[in-house]
């Protein structure tokens, strides 16, 4: 017998408090933090969907990993446990690890990048983007059709476009050093990309002698949308999945933050040796020894650990269930989001749902200060404060004005979401009354993460 109920495939075995606060403490807290969510001590919040990076609960057998961790400096076998649960999904010959997936962004395109270069991808996230950028080489984004149009139902609407890129291929492939995939798509509302895609994508690349490299942090979600919504992997496990997907790739660069449900880490990984050598030479220089690159040997193990669980069945059945849980409720109740539910996030429309305030007064920021103000829920505005400053510092609308709900992996019940819904019902019935912001402070990149604002009052 089948039951409708979809139970989280886990006890829980330890527990945190939450801090529950009055609209009254939150308006006084936001407003110190220059309404800047990323500003915001964590205090303060009560349901924490800032990002599914780090945030998640370890399980018992990751915890009794980190108990196993040997801490030797170089040739640890907390290294052999890491490198062979990474060669059994990926099997790439140069595992580069580095505490962080941003970290190995750095590196890898501190090696291929420079001013000249052009790197496409599908999308490329904030901190992709910025160390593209940081380089002087230039980031284009070549997202499919149906990947912009937010209310659109299309399976795998992370897929790049293939004749954009081809076109770009023509015209520039010797300043192309490589073309990004990021799997699934963060930026463009957490959709999967299609193993058909990425085939195309490695046939295309490789015809023009250009290398495609995946940007993975949710490789085990993008598997499981392949396993559910492409005709031919219904019957294929996850692990053969990924170890597909990853035979068209020439690298990858990973946060095992997301997916591989650790607290920390990441990894470059290459067949290219002569990129390996460089790679490593400045992971020396700026994160470690190339047997532990930044981590102890305690988060090694507890990432080898993860990357098996992050590819059961079980765990990614309940996982995007209960993701798409949210969104239909928010979906049925009127609320505009993207659609189909992503993997790890459901990203709320705030250019549909808050048509009075103009793009560069950022209705994302209007939406997510809201959200938090209303009921203590911390989500990410990724629209044009995120995107819309050029490399030049002019300032533009983006594509897409979203907020990203990110569900932490393992870290909140089915009554936590159902909360975080009856907060966003609160917010849909003041929408029309919510005001726009401006910048008064922000740095010269990233200005998301520090930038600070003010309501603008209009009377």
């Amino acid at each position: 017998m089948t039951y409708q109920t979809i139970i989280e495939p886990f006890r829980i075995h330890s527990v945190e408090p939450i801090p529950m606060t009055t609209i009254a403490e939150r308006q006084h807290a936001i407003r110190e933090a220059h309404y800047n969510l990323f500003q915001l001590p964590a205090r303060h919040v009560m349901i924490d969907l800032l990002t599914d990076s780090g945030t998640g609960a370890m399980s018992r057998d990751q915890w009794a990993a980190i108990q196993h961790g040997d801490e030797s400096y170089a040739g640890s076998p907390s290294w052999e446990i890491f490198e062979t649960a990474i060669r059994d999904l990926f099997s790439f010959r140069h595992i580069i690890p580095t505490h962080q997936g941003r970290a190995a962004e750095r590196i890898l395109f501190s090696v291929l990048g420079g001013p000249g270069k052009v790197v496409p991808a599908n999308t490329h996230f904030d901190t992709t983007r910025a160390n593209v950028e940081y380089t002087g080489a230039e980031a284009v984004d070549l997202l499919c059709p149906e990947g912009l149009d937010p209310q659109l139902e299309a399976p795998f609407k992370g897929n790049i476009d293939l004749n954009a890129l081809h076109q770009l291929l023509q015209k520039r492939s010797q300043d192309v050093p490589a073309v990004i995939l990021t799997i699934t798509n963060n930026s463009g509302g957490g959709q999967p990309v299609s193993m058909e895609n990425i085939r195309a994508t490695s046939n295309l690349c490789h015809s023009y002698g250009v290398p495609l490299y995946l940007d993975s942090c949710r490789f085990a979600e993008n598997a499981w949308f392949i396993h559910l919504r492409e005709p031919g992997y219904a019957t294929k496990s996850v692990v053969d999945i990924v170890r597909e997907m990853y035979s068209y790739a020439d690298g990858m660069t990973m946060s095992a933050k997301k997916d591989p449900m650790a607290n920390i880490g990441g990894w470059l990984a290459t067949n290219d040796e002569a990129l390996a050598e460089r790679a490593r030479t400045m992971l020396i220089l700026t994160e470690g020894f190339p047997t532990y690159g930044g981590l102890a040997g305690r988060d090694l193990e507890a990432i080898a650990q993860g990357l098996h669980e992050a590819v059961s069945h079980d765990y990614l059945h309940y996982r995007i269930s209960s993701t798409a849980y949210l969104g239909g409720a928010l979906d049925e109740m009127g609320f505009p989001v993207v659609r189909p539910s992503g993997g790890h996030a459901i990203y709320l429309d705030a250019r549909r749902l808050l048509p009075q305030i103009p793009a560069l007064e950022y209705p994302g920021q209007a939406l997510a200060v809201a959200l938090y103000e209303l009921g203590g829920v911390r989500g990410c505005e990724i629209g044009t404060v995120m995107f819309g400053r050029a490399p030049d510092g002019s300032e533009h609308p983006s594509s897409l004005e979203l907020v990203r709900l990110a569900i932490p992996r393992r870290t909140y019940t089915q009554s936590h979401i159902d909360y975080v819904i009856e907060v966003c019902a609160e917010v849909l019935s003041v929408a029309e009354r919510l005001v726009g912001y401006r910048i008064t402070k922000e740095p010269a990149s990233l200005r998301h993460f520090t930038a600070q604002f003010e309501r603008i009052d209009h009377n």
